[in-house]
């Protein structure tokens, strides 16, 4: 059974291939357009939605979006727009153990 390739593996894939970044490391991929949308790509589900807050799972640790008026867009398995008055993008690091 193959293993998992290393990080640094993953960067040396990405930079002899000419791949993006986010593709090879599975990271997510977040657009905004001013502070009225926001597309990710990428996250692993949705957590929690409100009119003023959106919590996504990533791969590793979770995504937080705080504003107003928020409203879904477009919701697929891994990829999500969404609209409203977008005030703060906060990345939560999950560290293993804690």
């Amino acid at each position: 059974m193959p293993k998992k390739l290393s990080q640094r593996m993953r960067n040396w894939i990405a930079a002899r291939m000419d791949l993006p970044q986010d593709v090879i490391m599975d990271l997510p991929r977040i657009t905004m357009i001013g502070q009225i949308h926001i597309y990710i790509e990428n996250h692993r589900g949705l957590l929690s939605f409100t009119d003023r807050e959106l919590r996504l799972m990533l791969k590793k640790g979770q995504l937080l979006i705080k504003g107003k008026a928020f409203v879904i867009k477009t919701i697929l398995p891994e990829e999500i727009l969404l609209e409203g008055k977008i005030d703060q993008v906060v990345y939560i690091n999950e560290e293993a153990g804690g």
